[in-house]
């Protein structure tokens, strides 16, 4: 029986061997390597794979930065980027349109092309979705930045790499073998067609499709339209055979039309089963490699073809390969580390991070739909969500991209120009559902408090940049589902009341104590880009507006032994209790803890346990809430030790850090390594759940390099890093900043840092000059550049203060002047 068990236990390493041990193999030794090259290649760093497991719904497919296109399988079971580990789930096709990191009911993976052997003819292809499902053979899936590989259980092997809006894709089939391809016209990903053709050109060799889908995350009635253009004759390398067009169904249809070229299908009004129709085509002479060119577009079919023309032309798969690398180093070396000296997994988890932090929102610049068709702003899609990309995703671009950042800066004010508000949570270049409110305004304040001195060279005006977020603070939406927020109710009670009779407006009546928090935070935002452009009357209105949060406070609740938690509230004042662990870790089961309309907790994914940190602006304030410093911090303890901290949730990222706003930063230093690795890996299940359009991948880079951004603020926290030195290049501004860690040692960089290893921050001095040991400010270091000190000791009770100066609170007159 035990022999049983052995050999069992080693099957099932064997089928759960994804990706190829290869893949890990291979960044193992470019580390080592590395160690030793003037020139390092980042890119080979990077372990696409992690977030593919574990529901971290990241897309390892092909692609360059913020590029549209990203170019992977797409697979049967719960695979929102289209590609997951788990070898029970079956390929459905390769596509080219995915997100990245982000959840819902799944996204994208149009035009679908899937290889087929059918040695009795075309007319034994298997065309249906379900009889041409394959799975794959063991070990064999491959990624690198710009490149994703896959090999199906009939040893046809699919290769592809990218471009911004285009991609070539390569397939190797048997030996002897005579290669058919079906391609999708209607499926996706979500299930949601809404109408589209397809046509064969057999002469040029190309095949173009369009149409229109639904929404991953938003209102199903709104529609996005899309267009692929294929060619597939490899510059005349190809010669075409067979080719036509088919449809099926699950109740008998199997109807393929040999030499017919063209499909036109509208929206089956009676319902009925998911539409399967699309072109099949093969080729002559048994050639073992098929090479295609797709481009992509949400404009139109021609702009597809000319996508691919303009950006692949003649391009041979290595070449475009080698661009998309070059491309990827460009953006990673951005971060430069001591390789020699950081532990290897360090040194891959940085570098993963940092890739999946490029990866998304898409540039679909030129590429503008409905109100943004023809726009002459810049234009980024999959902008989901603000709210998980507003703490530590743009932060993070700040230090080191701001043209990127400015960008998309650009189109969430171009969202205001074109709209009346800025957008949300665009998907799928549709309205997704807002979550926190107008998170947008955070993001455009991070920008405006950084840049505000180059911003008129990068592109935005501050004025109008003000414009837009006072827009989203003043101006209530007829539907703040998609855009904006539930300001009317919100001005007139200094909260959102539960139960609230909205004359004005619709929205869905749910989430009223996390809104007023998240509201609250998005007014500071705003009063901080009106103290920046000395507009003294918004400024006071907004700083008063922004401490609304002390108004769902009730210091009559208890749990766990500790009193005050926030709480909504109705429109008569009276509190309306919910057991502040309702929707933690420790109690979740059946009870609807997001946007469904029988969420009466209150919180958005949340518990009131959680959200009761999120004051990132006035925490000083909160302390005296919750009882002072002593209480402040056994209640912290309490939080994590207790099971209420939920890693992979939003508001508790800065959390691990709320040490420091007590006098306690080696606290913060502790937490923060058990936070790290409790919950970060290299595996593939190395995410505490969905990347969140790399809201994680952004936390964990800060978590590494011994930081923390306070959102809408120049402010870092300061930590201990896990790496001993780094520079931080920003091209933009022409600067570096090198952080170099005394007395580091990689003993400490574990979840329980040994007694006797130096780990807790002694000092801190900026180009030579001796700063607190809590925080800093960009205007001191990232932007003007030079070197950072931080010296380490082991003496963990002599680092536990902020040394005189706490991180900043409005209440304790912190934010009082910009840089």
């Amino acid at each position: 029986m035990a022999l049983l068990v052995v050999l069992s236990l080693c099957s099932l390493a064997l089928v759960k061997g994804q990706p190829s041990p290869d893949v890990q193999a291979r960044i193992s030794k470019a580390i080592a390597d590395a160690a030793s090259s003037p020139k390092p290649d980042y890119a080979s760093f990077v372990n696409p794979f992690i977030g593919t497991d574990n529901e971290g719904d990241v897309c390892p497919g092909a692609s360059i930065p913020f590029g549209m296109a990203k170019i992977t399988t797409d697979m049967t079971g719960y695979a929102p980027a289209g590609y997951i580990t788990d070898v029970t789930q079956q390929i459905k096709g390769f596509s080219p349109l995915h997100d990245s990191g982000t959840g819902a009911s799944g996204d994208y993976g149009l035009f679908e092309v899937m290889p087929l052997l059918c040695p009795g003819g075309y007319q034994t292809c298997t065309t249906h979705f379900d009889k041409r499902l394959r799975s794959r053979l063991p070990n064999t899936d491959e990624a690198t930045p710009g490149y994703f590989a896959l090999t199906l259980d009939n040893n046809i092997t699919m290769e592809a790499t990218a471009t911004r809006r285009a991609g070539l894709e390569r397939f190797t089939f048997p030996s002897g073998s005579k290669p058919y391809f079906v391609i999708d016209l209607a499926n996706d990903n979500a299930g949601t067609f809404a109408g589209g053709s397809m046509d064969i050109d057999p002469k040029k060799g190309r095949i173009t499709i369009g149409g229109h889908w639904g929404p991953s995350f938003g209102p199903s009635r709104f529609n996005y339209q899309a267009f692929a253009c294929y060619d597939i004759l490899h510059g005349g390398q190809q010669k075409l055979d067979e080719y036509g067009i088919w449809r099926a169904d699950d109740y008998g249809m199997d109807a393929k039309g040999l030499g017919q070229t063209h499909l036109n299908l509208s929206v089956n009004l009676i319902g009925g089963p998911i539409y399967q129709s699309g072109a099949f085509f093969s080729f002559a002479d048994t050639p073992e490699k098929i090479q295609f060119r797709v481009g992509v577009s949400f404009v139109s079919t021609e702009q597809a073809c000319a996508n691919a023309e303009s950006e692949i032309g003649s391009s041979s798969f290595d070449n475009i390969l080698a661009q998309a690398k070059a491309l990827w180093n460009e953006k990673l070396s951005k971060v430069e580390i001591d390789i020699a000296n950081t532990p290897a997994n360090i040194t891959e988890m940085l570098y993963s991070s940092l890739y999946r932090a490029s990866l998304t929102p898409n540039n679909a610049t030129g590429e503008g739909q409905g109100l943004f068709a023809g726009t002459s702003s810049y234009y980024f899609d999959s902008l989901y969500c603000s709210w998980d990309t507003f703490r530590t995703f743009y932060p993070l671009m700040a230090l080191h991209s701001p043209v990127e950042y400015a960008q998309i800066v650009d189109t969430y004010i171009d969202g205001w120009r074109k709209n009346g508000w800025m957008p949300e949570c665009r998907t799928n270049n549709v309205p997704g559902y807002t979550q926190g409110g107008s998170s947008g305004d955070v993001i455009v304040s991070h920008f405006a408090m950084s840049y505000h001195k180059e911003a008129k060279a990068l592109g935005i005006d501050l004025n109008e940049l003000f414009a837009a977020a006072l827009a989203d603070g003043e101006l209530n939406p007829p539907e703040w589902n998609i855009q904006g927020r539930q300001v009317n109710v919100y001005k007139q009670y200094g909260y959102i009341p539960f139960g609230v009779l909205d004359p004005t407006s619709v929205g869905r009546q749910t989430r009223e104590g996390s809104r007023t928090l998240e509201y609250a935070f998005e007014d500071f935002a705003i009063r901080q880009v009106a103290l920046l452009l000395e507009n003294s009357k918004e400024e006071e209105r907004y700083y008063n507006r922004s401490l609304f949060y002390r108004n769902i406070w009730d210091p009559t609740v208890t749990s766990d032994g500790f009193s005050g938690f926030m709480q909504k509230r109705a429109m008569n004042g009276t509190f309306i209790y919910s057991d502040p662990i309702n929707c933690s870790p420790k109690n979740v089961g059946s009870r609807s803890c997001s946007l469904e309309q029988d969420n009466v907790n209150g919180f958005y994914e949340s518990s009131s346990w959680e959200y009761s940190w999120f004051v990132p602006h006035d925490t000083a304030y909160l302390i005296g809430l919750m009882g002072g410093n002593e209480t402040f911090l056994s209640r912290l303890d309490h939080f994590f030790d207790g099971g209420y901290y939920l890693a992979g949730n939003e508001p508790s990222f800065q959390t691990p850090i709320g040490y420091h706003y007590a006098d306690k930063p080696a606290q913060s230093v502790d937490r923060v390594r058990k936070v790290v690795f409790q919950n970060f890996g290299i595996t593939a299940a190395g995410l505490p759940g969905n990347d969140d359009q790399a809201a994680m991948a952004s936390l964990l880079t800060f978590h590494l390099l011994g930081l923390y951004p306070v959102p809408s603020t120049t402010e870092f926290l300061i930590l201990s890093p896990f790496i001993p030195k780094y520079t931080i290049h920003n091209s933009y501004l022409n600067t570096s900043t090198t952080v170099t860690v005394v007395n580091y040692d990689a003993n400490s960089v574990q979840e329980n840092i040994p007694s006797g290893v130096p780990a807790y921050v002694a000092n801190v001095t900026v180009n030579g000059e001796v700063t607190t040991r809590c925080h800093f400010d960009f205007f001191d270091t990232f932007r003007v550049g030079g070197d950072v000190v931080i010296t380490l000791t082991a003496d963990k009770d002599s680092a536990d203060s902020c040394e005189g100066s706490l991180p900043a609170s409005l209440s304790a007159g912190g934010f009082s002047q910009p840089r």
